[in-house]
């Protein structure tokens, strides 16, 4: 009779549970406090906000907090970027409503690369193997001409290549190759992208 995952895994392992009591994140500085408390505050009122604010305004803003821009970058409405210190993006990228970029590390996206409504940047994760529950920190790069879907989820550490597309609803949690179109949870590819004049 076949053993079941639990039955393998082993009776000790099982009873170990997740303890939330001594989770530390003392090691993780993303910067000085005072620039964080000031970067929410700004966030809140002038980027993840519905204020018809110009778009070169914007772009202000996350340059003044030292994210790095190439020229014609769009951010529509509602957009939260975490630390845009953590934050480049190339040449006429667009950042579609609600688009969340919880970029604890590094963030690099390429230029004419589209991240549309409620698409999700997640650098950061928890390694539930272990009862403390650590925080892992990995980067994510879209390289040019990529398209993240609506509501579409790119996960720590993944790499998006020239012109991938992520369908929406769907999550990369591995690379996807240049050209290719992935769907699902966890995202496959389904075709290859097909680029006409």
């Amino acid at each position: 009779m076949a053993k079941t995952s639990a039955q393998a895994i082993g009776p000790e392992q099982i009873e170990r549970k997740t303890d939330l009591s001594v989770y530390d994140i003392s090691w993780y500085k993303p910067g000085p406090r005072w620039k964080i408390i000031v970067w929410f505050m700004v966030n809140a009122v002038l980027i993840n906000s519905y204020l018809p604010l110009p778009m070169v305004f914007k772009r202000f803003i996350l340059k003044l907090f030292g994210a790095k821009m190439g020229k014609g970058v769009v951010i529509k409405p509602g957009v939260n970027i975490k630390y845009p210190w953590f934050l480049e993006l190339g040449n006429y990228v667009w950042i579609g409503e609600k688009v969340w970029i919880d970029n604890l590390s590094q963030v690099v996206i390429g230029d004419h690369s589209c991240l549309s409504q409620g698409a999700m940047i997640l650098t950061g994760n928890h390694d539930y193997r272990r009862s403390t529950f650590d925080l892992t920190t990995r980067p994510i790069t879209l390289d040019d001409g990529v398209w993240i879907g609506a509501k579409a989820i790119v996960c720590a550490g993944v790499r998006c290549h020239s012109h991938a597309v992520l369908s929406v609803n769907s999550v990369a949690t591995r690379d996807l190759e240049e050209y290719g179109i992935y769907q699902g949870n966890p995202a496959i590819l389904v075709r290859k992208r097909i680029i006409r004049a």
